[in-house]
């Protein structure tokens, strides 16, 4: 089965021919499958902002390829606009980019463009406000007038509005308190449980990764340094941390416990988890010899 994105020997590189040349990127592969919900993780300067503009064209290889549904995205530069509608980008901090007199306008614009008009519109706008909670009585409201996580949502509501095939988050949450963290990562899990929507969600929160995804991509200084389950990733959490990453809270009290001599799997990542082999531990204990 053709994945639904391929990266295939991707390099992108700045300033090409002056003293500050550099590779944000260079020869990353790695492909996503349909459906999937993928984490990308990687210290600041690893290149996954210059990665991710590359998923919908926002920027060019210098060399390597993009690939939606087996087809090279640039293969006809002038229908880029077109992979744009199906490879949907929610950048961090994305309420800096309302502009539109009222929520329901921002949220209609990219459906607009795309060409939906009447009740497609319509439906399309209501429908991607209730998924990300956005209320009908908030949609004739100026998104200047809202909260920063009720803007958060208008925002990610206006991408869905565009019915991508591939949602890509970057640090959804940053910026939001514990609750409005929690509430908007159960909207994007209920809209990826009901619609099937591929996932590529940024974060450096590795609790928010870990609790989230199938799937973890970490670069490292422009190249992929691992891939796999969160369990597998996170079997690892010495060499993130050496890396310059963080791992997640769980993980670090399971570490500080087999440091401490208990006989606890370094993988584990979630309090289930956790507790379970405790548990476990404890009946051991509780054996007679």
């Amino acid at each position: 089965m053709t994945p639904i994105l391929e990266i295939k020997n991707l390099t992108h590189t700045y300033s090409v021919g002056t003293p500050f040349q550099r590779s944000a990127v260079e020869d990353v592969s790695f492909a996503v499958e349909e459906g999937e919900f993928l984490g990308l993780i990687g210290h600041t300067g690893s290149g996954k902002s210059t990665l991710i503009q590359h998923l919908n064209g926002l920027l060019k290889p210098t060399s390597g390829q993009i690939l939606l549904n087996g087809k090279d995205i640039w293969a006809e530069p002038k229908k880029i606009r077109d992979v744009r509608f199906q490879v949907g980008l929610v950048f961090q901090y994305p309420e800096y980019q309302l502009f539109e007199e009222t929520v329901y306008k921002d949220i209609a614009y990219g459906p607009t463009n795309k060409g939906l008009t009447g009740d497609a519109l319509d439906r399309c706008v209501r429908e991607a406000a209730r998924l990300v909670g956005v209320r009908d009585d908030q949609l004739n409201k100026s998104p200047f007038e809202l909260s920063g996580g009720q803007k958060r949502r208008v925002a990610l509501a206006g991408v869905l509005a565009m019915e991508p095939k591939v949602l890509v988050l970057d640090e959804p949450t940053a910026g939001l308190d514990p609750a409005g963290r929690e509430n908007l990562m159960a909207n994007i899990q209920n809209y990826h449980r009901n619609k099937g929507t591929t996932i590529i969600l940024v974060s450096h929160s590795m609790d928010e990764i870990a609790q989230n995804v199938d799937r973890i991509v970490v670069l490292k200084s422009a190249h992929v340094l691992m891939s796999g389950t969160p369990r597998k990733v996170f079997a690892w959490a010495e060499e993130l941390i050496s890396a310059g990453l963080d791992v997640p809270r769980i993980t670090q009290v399971a570490m500080a416990l087999r440091r401490r001599g208990l006989d606890i799997d370094p993988a584990v990542y979630t309090a289930d988890a956790l507790e379970k082999q405790l548990l476990a531990l404890r009946e051991e204990g509780d054996r007679p010899c």
